[in-house]
């Protein structure tokens, strides 16, 4: 009974600590981040509050890879440690408990944890990733007048560089457009009193109806070839194209971490890639080969660091709240270090970058072992 009463007493407690940790972290990171993510990948789009709300929702997942293992991981040193500091350890090995006894609800707590890293990792992640990206073509097809925002230059449209003054619905006015050529360059420059924005059904790309502009090109050349000075043109109404079919292209292309997992198996196994059949180079190949044994490497985390933790916390002995998110900071720190210096080196086959993946758990699983097993024989 004694035993039984232990085990849900220290579950309870690492446990509760562990998802205070993940919903105080998770916190931060998406609020952190959420308006940056928004900025990067929509722009100045206005968005409406249930897009805005989804988009929050998709960012989550991400959060949760690195907030689960981090909280579990604090958790496990403020609760040692205080087990620790109040000697409470102690009277439990006078009792004959082992500290294999002792740790098993943690052992256990750290099993199912990884479970669901590995649920997120494997799966949640990559599809709240392919969605966030397509999230800003489908927000521009249904209204694409909120892609224009007052006082700010649009550089999401392919080929355009827009700046608008003001807006009134579908209805802008002082428009600013630049039109670039094939080379990335300002290839004619086109200023209006105003634009009307005209969409079709059916139709991806919608037209923009601009009144009293003029239009000047940039690049012109004399037969010699010499530039010419531009002459603008005035025109009092002037349809111009936008080609949102472009950026279906980009939305619909995908790397290796938007890929589900049974693609990039498939990739690594067949070399060739499952969305366009293509075959792969070493360096796709590598690509998609890293991914996946970052999702697998990640999801064994919590594990790792319940066996790093325990004799952390046992050994620091202490109780101060600060002490043990400092040493669970350095410690993830050090973890995560491996995982970025594969992802960098991640298109760099002869470096192998998808077994660099693995050194954390390999490296930190032998030394925690070692200091579970001398903790074991105090």
């Amino acid at each position: 009974m004694f035993p039984r009463i232990f085990d849900r007493y220290l579950g309870r407690q690492v446990g509760s600590a562990t998802l205070i940790g993940v919903a105080l972290l998770s916190g931060v990171m998406v609020l952190g981040n959420v308006y940056k993510k928004l900025d990067e990948l929509l722009g100045n789009t206005e968005l409406p509050l249930s897009v805005i709300l989804e988009f929050v929702t998709l960012v989550i997942p991400f959060s949760l890879i690195f907030t689960i293992p981090w909280a579990f991981l604090t958790a496990i040193l403020l609760v040692f440690g205080r087990l620790s500091a109040d000697n409470e350890l102690v009277s439990l090995r006078m009792t004959g408990m082992s500290m294999k006894r002792i740790c098993a609800p943690i052992f256990v707590l750290a099993l199912l944890l990884s479970g669901l890293c590995l649920w997120v990792n494997v799966s949640l992640a990559p599809a709240s990733k392919d969605r966030m990206k397509r999230l800003f073509y489908e927000v521009a097809v249904q209204n694409p007048e909120t892609l224009f925002q007052e006082g700010q230059v649009l550089e999401r449209v392919p080929g355009y560089r827009i700046y608008t003054g003001k807006r009134d619905d579908k209805t802008l006015s002082d428009l600013h457009i630049i039109k670039l050529d094939s080379g990335a360059r300002a290839g004619s420059y086109i200023r209006a009193k105003s634009g009307l924005i005209e969409t079709m059904p059916g139709k991806l790309d919608f037209n923009m109806l601009l009144k009293d502009a003029s239009i000047e090109h940039l690049q012109a050349a004399n037969a010699d070839g010499t530039p010419t000075a531009p002459k603008p043109l005035g025109l009092a109404e002037f349809p111009i194209e936008f080609p949102l079919s472009e950026m279906q292209k980009d939305a619909v292309r995908v790397n290796a971490s938007m890929k589900s997992t049974s693609a990039l198996a498939e990739e690594v196994r067949t070399w060739k890639d499952t969305f366009t059949g293509e075959p792969l180079t070493p360096v796709t190949r590598s690509l998609s080969l890293t991914e996946l044994s970052k999702r697998y490497s990640f999801s064994l985390a919590c594990f790792t660091f319940a066996l790093v933790g325990i004799p952390l916390g046992v050994t620091a002995q202490r109780r101060e709240t600060s002490s043990g998110f400092a040493l669970s900071l350095i410690t993830a720190t050090v973890y995560i270090v491996f995982i970025i210096l594969a992802d960098t080196l991640n298109d760099k086959p002869a470096a192998m970058p998808h077994l660099i993946m693995w050194l954390p758990n390999v490296i930190f699983l032998g030394i925690d072992g070692w200091l579970f097993y001398k903790l074991s024989r105090k």
